[in-house]
Formats: structure tokens, C-alpha cells, sequence
């Protein structure tokens, strides 16, 4: 189990979306160590940033002193960016894997310290924590937002396997599909060409390049949406390919005659360029 611990905080956005997430790294209870305001938690800047956390002030337990905070601890880590006289602090890159592996333990309770947005840590909190840690940064800004500073703690303490988000599948072009997508680019694009030598360097660049590429259905529906806009409205069967979607070819039909019907006749558009 562990414990986010923050003592002192000034700041109800940052306890907001520190309480935010501290919930998407499992069982972490949220601990405030005598914050520096009474309404921290009824503040509109705190409901802003914890939005979309269920009970959110609930969630949050007020203690008076870290001695009270870290009682039921058996393992506590202060977090700090300054070294203390006497007192090692580890980079936390180190320290995260054994104190994840302590914290995952059922018998185990990490306390994971934070200190004051301006002050940070006192020697006094300090001496209180087991092990003390810092978060490496570059030397252009040393300073790091405290509900970052706890994301990187939780995150790197985190052990459990999570979830993954995998992204949508998308079916690939195959078979007839890139055949026909092939013969339509080729039919439709060999003929801008102004000599013989351009028009094979096209349908070879195009057999070539359609062959291979990693294409998906949804990259056919958009180059077939090209090449209409392009006038080319041939199906499958055009290029004596057999259609495996029917229903596609019966839509590309209507579309030709469609467009057929709406388009004026020489003699039309003469007469309306004259009226205009």
C-alpha cells in the first residue's frame, strides 16, 4: 500500500490534481498534513482539478502532524531537492524500483512525503522519513510542480500491470481490394502523363509502391474518394475484378450516373458564362 503525504500544501489546485492522480496508480491514499488553508477542500479550484474522481473531498484525510500522517507507515520517503548534512538522498530513478517492490507487499505501507510548494521539507520532517529522495532535472529549471513531483513518484513506484489502451484495429487493404485500388490509380493517373516514358514510370511507381505499403481499408475509401473526385467512378467489374463488396459497387454506380446526369452539356455552360 502507500501514501501520498503532503505537508503543508498551499495550493487546492495542485491537492486537486494531486488527489486526481493518485487514482490512476491504484490504492494510494491522500493525506494533507496542516495545509495552509481551512477550506482547502470546499475550494472551486480544488473541484476543478480533481473533476472526474468520485467523492473527492472524501478521499482526502486532514491530519494535524506527520508523526500522525506516517503512523501506520513501515517504510517513508521524503522527497526533497536539497541534501541534508548527514543525510543521503538517492536519485529516485534508483530508489523507485526497491521502494515499489516494498510498497506492493500486502504487509508493507510506503509513505511517499512531500513538502510545501515554497519551502518544501523541513529538517525536523526530514529526520521523520526513512529514506530521502530527489528527482533529477536539468540544470536550465531545477524546480518541479508538486502535483508533477507526485505523478513521478507514483509512477515510479507503480508495479501492478495496469491498463493498456490499444488502439482501434483497422482492417488492412487485401486481395481485390488493393487490386482494384491499384488499377484505378493506374487508369486514372497514366493518363496526365505527356509522353510514354512518364506514363510507365507512373503505373510502375504505383504497382510498386501499392504493392508493398502497409495500407488499410480505410486508405482505400480515401484514395477511391481521390480518384472520384478526379472522374473516375469505375467498380471492380471495369477492371474485370471481382467486387467482394457488392453493395460498394451498386454506390459507385448511382454516383456515376449521378454525376452524369448533373453535369451541363458544352452548349449549357456556354450559355451561362454568356448570361453571367
Amino acid at each position: 500500500m502507500r501514501k501520498v503525504i503532503l505537508v503543508r500544501p498551499e495550493g487546492p489546485r495542485n491537492v486537486g490534481m494531486v488527489l486526481r492522480t493518485a487514482t490512476n496508480f491504484g490504492s494510494v491514499e491522500v493525506l494533507l498534513v496542516a495545509p495552509r488553508r481551512a477550506s482547502m477542500l470546499v475550494n472551486p479550484d480544488f473541484e476543478q482539478m480533481s473533476h472526474g474522481v468520485p467523492n473527492a473531498r472524501g478521499r482526502v484525510r486532514v491530519v494535524e502532524t506527520l508523526d500522525e500522517a506516517i503512523a501506520e507507515c513501515t517504510h517513508v520517503v521524503g522527497f526533497t531537492a536539497r541534501a541534508r548534512r548527514h543525510r543521503p538522498f538517492q536519485d529516485w530513478r534508483e530508489a523507485a524500483p526497491e521502494v515499489g517492490a516494498i510498497g506492493a507487499k500486502d504487509d508493507e505501507c510506503v509513505g511517499l512525503v512531500f513538502g510545501n510548494e515554497v519551502e518544501g521539507l523541513g529538517s525536523a520532517e526530514t529526520d521523520l522519513c526513512h529514506r530521502l529522495v530527489h528527482i533529477r532535472t536539468s540544470g536550465e529549471h531545477t524546480s518541479i510542480n508538486l502535483s508533477m513531483a507526485v505523478g513521478i513518484g507514483l509512477f515510479g513506484s507503480y508495479l501492478d500491470e495496469g491498463v493498456v489502451v490499444k488502439a482501434k484495429p483497422h482492417n488492412a487493404l487485401r486481395g481485390n481490394a488493393r487490386l482494384y485500388l491499384k488499377e484505378a490509380m493506374k487508369d486514372t493517373f497514366a493518363q496526365i502523363a505527356r509522353s510514354d516514358s512518364v506514363r510507365v514510370d507512373i503505373v510502375n511507381s504505383i504497382e510498386r509502391v501499392i504493392s508493398s505499403a502497409p495500407l488499410e481499408s480505410r486508405d482505400g475509401r480515401a484514395w477511391h474518394a481521390i480518384l472520384r473526385a478526379l472522374g473516375n467512378y469505375k467498380v471492380p467489374g471495369d477492371y474485370n475484378i471481382e467486387d467482394a463488396q457488392p453493395r460498394r459497387a451498386r454506390r459507385a454506380e448511382a454516383l456515376a450516373r449521378s454525376n452524369s446526369r448533373t453535369e451541363p452539356e458544352p452548349e449549357e455552360r456556354g450559355q451561362g458564362e454568356a448570361g453571367e
